[in-house]
């Protein structure tokens, strides 16, 4: 259980692929946990929240609209939810599943005029997670699902990431060099996953700095790679014979290492959520079950902290919705 009296988890892209695989898992193995499926695809999520119900009704499971692409509907998200949890609707927020993503085969702005991958995979799950950790009880947990392909040292067959400032990375005119969009896709995917691990520890050492997270009652940030998953939605944007080779061939190299079905990676992410013996575990990144370093451009302090106040610019933070640094290696 995340808590004597179990909680309420949030799930970013619930719906389908991992979410769903960690919903499922988490419905299995906390029961007594309230879920919420947050998702573009309000229909589906509405269904699959349905079939959850249906399957334990001890806790609900409620699907939530949000768009990670526009900063305006991730502050209606997070300003609705907090009514409804001070309201009584929820029982205690104990957990963030930061999980949503998207990869990209041709350049996209979004809504806010800035590059989609970064904008969903990355700013729109930094602002939300600021916006929501107020409203975490403590001992409570935050999980950024990366990607192996952050990590040039990993054999991924994906480009490796560029990381060129978050100004630069939110510019959808600015490709990095690579001009051709499938290759600058699949960099945007790669660096995204990046500032996902750097926001991750980032994030931990400030929530303790600021006192949100102490000993005694601890908010914990990890970052977990689920492997490569073939069939699950990420391949949406490919062209047909790609999403056909994604979604009929490569599953069957699930006989391979570091090769999952969305149901072992998703017992695995869901095990971050409820392990009692990860209560006090922050600044980890998980391939699986196992703790592993992370990339060694992941563990930069410095690049750290100007992602993160830059994105706090990017994301038009009010100066009471920033969180205070860290001293310089105060927090290992």
């Amino acid at each position: 259980m995340i808590g004597p009296e179990g909680g309420t988890v949030l799930i970013t892209g619930g719906n389908s692929g991992l979410g769903l695989g960690c919903a499922r898992a988490l419905r299995s193995a906390d029961p007594s946990s309230a879920l919420v499926l947050a998702s573009r695809d309000a229909e589906r999520t509405a269904r699959v929240a349905r079939e959850l119900s249906g399957e334990s009704s001890d806790a609900p499971v409620r699907a939530r609209a949000l768009d990670l692409g526009s900063l305006a509907d991730v502050r209606r998200f997070a300003r609705e939810l907090r009514e409804e949890i001070a309201g009584g609707d929820w029982p205690p927020l104990r957990a963030l599943v930061l999980n949503a993503g998207l990869q990209l085969t041709h350049r996209r702005p979004s809504v806010d005029g800035y590059e989609l991958t970064f904008a969903v995979n990355h700013l729109g799950h930094y602002l939300l997670s600021l916006l929501l950790v107020p409203e975490l009880r403590a001992p409570a947990r935050i999980i950024f699902v990366s990607s192996g392909t952050h990590d040039p040292a990993e054999r991924t067959g994906m480009p490796a990431p560029r990381y060129r400032g978050a100004r630069a990375l939110a510019d959808p005119e600015d490709d990095g060099g690579d001009a051709a969009d499938g290759a600058f896709g699949r960099r945007a995917y790669t660096t995204s996953k990046l500032c996902n691990v750097l926001c991750t520890y980032e994030l931990s050492r400030r929530l303790e700095a600021s006192g949100r997270s102490t000993p005694t009652a601890p908010i914990t940030v990890n970052a977990f790679d689920p492997g490569l998953m073939p069939g699950t939605g990420l391949a949406r944007d490919y062209a047909g014979w790609q999403q056909i080779v994604w979604n009929t061939l490569f599953p069957i190299l699930r006989i391979l290492p570091r090769v999952n079905s969305t149901a072992k990676s998703g017992f695995d992410l869901a095990r971050l959520v409820v392990d009692p013996s990860l209560r006090d575990t922050t600044r980890q990144y998980f391939q699986g079950a196992s703790a592993k370093p992370s990339s060694d451009t992941s563990y930069d302090e410095d690049l750290a902290r100007e992602l993160w106040d830059d994105s706090a610019d990017l994301a038009r933070l009010a100066p009471e919705e920033r969180l205070p640094a860290a001293q310089p290696g105060a927090a290992g």
